[in-house]
């Protein structure tokens, strides 16, 4: 039977999370809770699969870019994942979802495979890099400075418009949000210029000791003359003055300058995560 979950539910989803935690082979967007109370005041719009009395499987939906993201589905038994996954479809349908989304690691080869055969596409695959940001101070290229700060939207959204090559999801956003956005002290923008034009920027977000380097990216033009490495430099800087002492970055797999450039300069890679996509109706 899969049903909504219930407070009933959290001992047996916590072991489920618990049991997926073991292996990178199960690994998949989850609830990140690991106690009952967190996982209580986490959940949202999820499902269980139960057997008996006991949760043998658990799938969740909420809003994300333009749809909506599964955590899941999960389950101890490869057979169940079918089943909660056409499960948190048919709830996707009933609250007019267009598109879904789900985030298995690149390792869990079963759950990756129940995607595809419920016709959802791969995207791409992310790599997740980590170093402590010390001995990654290098010079700027001539005629290149980094500024802290946001430029304005107008400037901001062409140099994410020339740089990114795959997301778009910037470039929705209202002037209005975006300034909001980059006013929060936990978010820090870099933007670099050459010989006074914006070429590039870097967009750090610091939490708990660690900054994250959320984007990265150099217009096509300027590409070539270390000022990703500058940027990269400058997000190093920045994350040591503010107390950081881990600096993660991400690139997806066809960005093969990004991350030859983060193995090149001692990053480790942490986890490698697949991003799939299905169309549940057709766009207007």
């Amino acid at each position: 039977m899969i049903r909504p979950v219930a407070r009933k539910d959290l001992p047996g989803l916590l072991r489920l999370l618990r049991h997926m935690d073991q292996s990178p082979e199960r690994g998949v967007l989850a609830p990140e809770a690991r106690d009952l109370e967190g996982l209580a005041e986490e959940l949202e719009d999820g499902l269980v699969l139960l057997k008996g009395e006991e949760v043998a499987g658990y799938v969740g939906l909420y809003p994300f870019w333009d749809g909506a993201a599964l955590e899941g589905p999960l389950a101890y038994r490869e057979e169940d994942l079918p089943p909660l996954l056409e499960a948190a479809e048919k709830r996707a349908r009933e609250v007019e979802v267009e598109r879904l989304y789900a985030f298995p690691r690149e390792e869990n080869r079963v759950l990756r495979r129940v995607l595809e055969e419920a016709g959802f596409g791969l995207l791409h695959v992310t790599y997740f890099f980590v170093k402590r940001p010390e001995g990654l101070d290098y010079p700027a290229p001539e005629g290149v400075r980094v500024e802290e700060g946001f430029p304005g939207a107008g400037v901001y959204r062409e140099l994410y418009r020339e740089s990114e090559e795959s997301w778009a999801l910037r470039l929705r956003w209202t002037d209005e949000e975006l300034e909001e956005h980059f006013q929060d002290p936990a978010v820090h923008l870099l933007v670099a210029y050459l010989e006074g034009v914006p070429v590039g920027l870097a967009e750090v977000e610091l939490e708990g000791g660690e900054a994250s380097v959320a984007y990265i990216g150099v217009v096509p033009e300027a590409r070539g003359k270390g000022i990703g490495r500058t940027l990269l430099s400058e997000a190093a800087k920045l994350a040591r003055r503010k107390g950081a002492d881990l600096l993660r970055v991400r690139a997806h797999d066809h960005e093969k300058g990004a991350l030859d450039l983060y193995r090149g300069l001692g990053f480790s890679l942490e986890e490698a995560v697949a991003t799939y996509a299905k169309e549940l109706k057709a766009r207007r």
